[in-house]
């Protein structure tokens, strides 16, 4: 939307400044803060019109009794808070939706999915309800001015100003909502939002106020003020220049030729139709500062006042990495988790390719992805795209590590008699290994030696992991001070070309 002459409705706009300036790059958790901050500044000037326009209507209800021909200014309250309420309520149900398909809100009350990107790209830009919002915001105008008598409506118009800012046309952005909503965080948003509102908000109490001065009465004043700054690009990269426009946001003033004087970390700086913009090369990364102060001159007293913020930026340079969830190897016959991150460079424009020992690679979420190989050796993840240069990343592929043969999970050792003979079968465990992957047994001989004095020696071999009838009629001899060994274990693992022969393990009866 555009910036308004009018006071009341300047003074409200500025925190709405405040919120994109601050997702200059990689957004510290300050700045979210500062989010925070920010739409409770926008949501309180919200709360403050909605008590001063409710107070209104019955004042021009009450003034219009004075003449039969003023009633149809008091008529015409109820359906200019409508249009609104309606509008607010709209509003509010996109901020719930994305809120709810987030995960909603933690115990302390704190988003948690307030870094999410997904699903304001998504829902707002890929799914159209943002050039939906946008349409609606466009027809809002012509309903308020409805309500306006013909020949004040020009006059008027330049007070509310709904109008949709189109200077996203100057960018490479498809539209207002890509413009406004894509990769941003949904936190960043919702001060958007309460800034989109309370233009409507400020709307009403436009034509209210005209109503209530078409009956007699005077102008609610707007009073309160606060230094805001927007910036006019949501991320900024070491050597592109960061801008922002800084203005008044107010939750009250009845004056139309309020004079501002905007300075910034000590520049004086132009102001056009309420907004100054400031703009600085960034020349190194880090976190930057910027003090702003706006003074107001009464255009009836003459009488200045003067307001101050301080907000910060983050600058960056584009970067990429791609680790394994796991270790620093990528594993034949089992996912590879992989996390993938580029900064600076917006998801969809970020291209992951991969080559060498059968890579393949499928992308599970944002920033995530699984890596599959077929054979031992290395491989490369290459990243490029969004201004990035090609970037490779190399690495290892290798087999399954061996298994330790085990019962019920005991590596050898000593085993009580009851234990031993309940056993069912030798089960091969990858102890310390982080992935999913389960070996086989594909063959073992047993060999019992039997405590000194009472028996001979003898052996079984077994096919498979299970005791088949030899080996339990063996195991089920099993007697205190007896050793059991088994040997020539053969296992098979996930991507193993053939089946190997693991370590022995010796179990000593008790």
């Amino acid at each position: 939307m555009s910036i308004p002459k009018e006071p009341r409705q300047l003074m409200i706009n500025i925190m709405y400044l405040v919120l994109t300036a601050m997702l200059a790059l990689n957004v510290s958790a300050e700045i979210f803060n500062a989010f925070k901050v920010v739409d409770k500044g926008l949501k309180k000037s919200n709360d403050i019109l909605d008590v001063n326009n409710s107070h209104l209507p019955p004042e021009i209800a009450k003034l219009a009794r004075k003449k039969d021909e003023l009633a149809v200014y008091a008529e015409r309250t109820k359906p200019v808070q409508e249009i609104s309420k309606e509008f607010s309520t709209y509003v509010d149900e996109i901020v719930d939706h994305m809120i709810e398909e987030t995960g909603g809100y933690l115990e302390d009350g704190s988003l948690k999915g307030y870094k999410n990107k997904d699903i304001t790209t998504r829902f707002l830009v890929n799914e159209g309800k943002g050039d939906e919002l946008e349409q609606k915001i466009a027809g809002l105008e012509e309903q308020f001015l409805q309500f306006i008598d013909p020949e004040d409506r020009e006059r008027l118009a330049g007070e509310i100003n709904l109008e949709i800012d189109e200077s996203w046309k100057e960018t490479e952005k498809m539209s207002w909502a890509d413009f406004n909503f894509r990769q941003m965080p949904l936190l960043a948003t919702l001060p958007i939002f309460s800034k989109i509102k309370n233009d409507v908000k400020s709307a009403e109490a436009t034509v209210l106020n005209y109503l209530m001065n078409k009956v007699g009465g005077e102008d609610i004043v707007f009073d309160k003020f606060q230094v805001v700054m927007q910036a006019k690009k949501g991320y900024v990269i070491k050597g592109e220049p960061f801008e922002a426009d800084f203005f008044l946001s107010s939750s009250a003033s009845a004056n139309t030729n309020t004079k501002i004087d905007v300075a910034v970390n000590g520049q004086n700086l132009p102001v056009n139709d309420g907004v100054a913009t400031f703009r600085s090369n960034t020349s190194s990364t880090g976190v930057k500062d910027i003090n702003a102060s706006i003074t107001v001159t009464n255009p009836i007293t003459g009488e200045k006042t003067t307001y101050s913020n301080s907000f910060t930026y983050e600058v960056g340079e584009r970067s990429a990495s791609v680790s394994a969830d796991k270790m620093n190897v990528l594993y034949v016959g089992v996912d590879n988790p992989l996390s993938i991150t580029a900064s600076g460079i917006s998801s969809n424009d970020l291209k992951v390719a991969g080559s060498g020992s059968g890579i393949k690679l499928a992308k599970t979420a944002v920033g995530k992805y699984n890596a599959t190989v077929s054979a031992q050796g290395g491989a490369k993840i290459v990243l490029s795209g969004g201004g990035l240069a090609p970037t490779t990343y190399e690495f290892r592929t290798k087999l399954i590590p061996d298994p330790i043969a085990t019962l019920s999970g005991v590596p050898g050792g000593k085993m009580g008699n009851g234990t031993f003979k309940v056993q069912r079968g030798l089960i091969p465990e990858l102890k310390n290994f982080d992935f999913d992957a389960r070996c086989n047994v594909l063959s073992f001989s047993l060999l019992r030696s039997p405590r000194p004095g009472t028996g001979d020696a003898a052996i079984v071999n077994n096919n498979g992991s299970a005791y088949e009838s030899g080996t339990s009629s063996l195991v089920s001899k099993a007697s205190p001070g007896d050793i059991y060994l088994y040997e020539n274990i053969r296992v098979k693992c996930p991507g193993w070309p053939a089946g190997k022969v693991i370590g022995d393990v010796i179990f000593k009866i008790q």
